[in-house]
């Protein structure tokens, strides 16, 4: 019996602690004072370059924080004005309707970041505690679980170097990526393979570096799925590129 009600007590504490960890977190995005700019630009970079190294600094902070989530917004706050800026980009030069510019900033913003991250998060925040955990060596051990607020960081990281590639690199391409023609198709697919698959490759290091995981190549599985349906799409003609920027500016590609 003792073990059973020692688990069932770090089960409810551990609950109870992540909602002021979260209203905490949620109070800090409006407190500039508190956020570390210059470290999150530093992440960014490297999550570009080396985001090994990014998450064998989040070992480090779970040692002196005792938490695998960032307790600073920064990130979120500064990935959602560069991506807020630049949709912006696109819509001055596809755009020529104000109102319709802010309709797609805020889709672009609340839905493809945000909204759609929580999904993305809370789905993978279950099937890793559901279905990833090692079981513990022994009934006295320390029950670990994935923090909801640590998947949702893995999203945004996993999510900056796409952004990198999806709207800075794409919009300086875009006048070629949307001509009608096969090294517009081979270059946006190609384009959106490696943005989809270094998305799921930082998704897959987030999850590895946690010691409590196992089976955590599963995070890898996607990219095989962009790969193999790369040459397809190159061959039917398909340009994402086009199809996206006719889902936002129809009226202008």
């Amino acid at each position: 019996m003792l073990p059973t009600a020692t688990k069932g007590r770090s089960s409810s504490s551990s609950s109870r602690a992540a909602n002021p960890m979260l209203l905490q977190y949620l109070r800090r995005i409006i407190k500039w004072q508190q956020m570390d700019i210059e470290y999150t630009f530093w992440q960014m970079l490297h999550l570009c370059t080396s985001p090994k190294i990014v998450y064998q600094h989040t070992k480090y902070h779970k040692q002196t924080k005792n938490q695998w989530a960032r307790d600073d917004p920064a990130f979120v706050v500064i990935c959602s004005l560069l991506l807020a800026v630049g949709t912006m980009a696109y819509c001055a030069a596809y755009d020529h309707s104000a109102a319709h510019a802010v309709f797609v900033v805020l889709s672009v913003l609340l839905f493809h970041f945000l909204i759609a991250g929580a999904v993305l998060s809370s789905f993978c925040w279950f099937l890793t505690n559901a279905y990833l955990r090692e079981e513990a060596p022994n009934s006295y051990a320390v029950e670990q679980r994935v923090e909801w607020l640590y998947a949702f960081d893995v999203h945004c990281n996993s999510f900056f170097p796409m952004f990198v590639l999806l709207f800075v690199i794409h919009y300086f391409l875009s006048p070629l990526l949307v001509t009608h023609s096969f090294i517009s198709v081979l270059l946006s697919n190609l384009l959106f393979m490696v943005g989809g698959s270094y998305y799921h490759y930082l998704n897959f290091l987030g999850y590895d570096v946690l010691p409590f995981l196992e089976r955590t190549t599963f995070f890898l599985y996607p990219i095989g799925v962009f790969i193999g349906l790369s040459p397809i799409l190159i061959l039917t003609g398909f340009n994402p590129s086009r199809y996206f920027m006719n889902m936002y500016f129809s009226r202008q590609i």
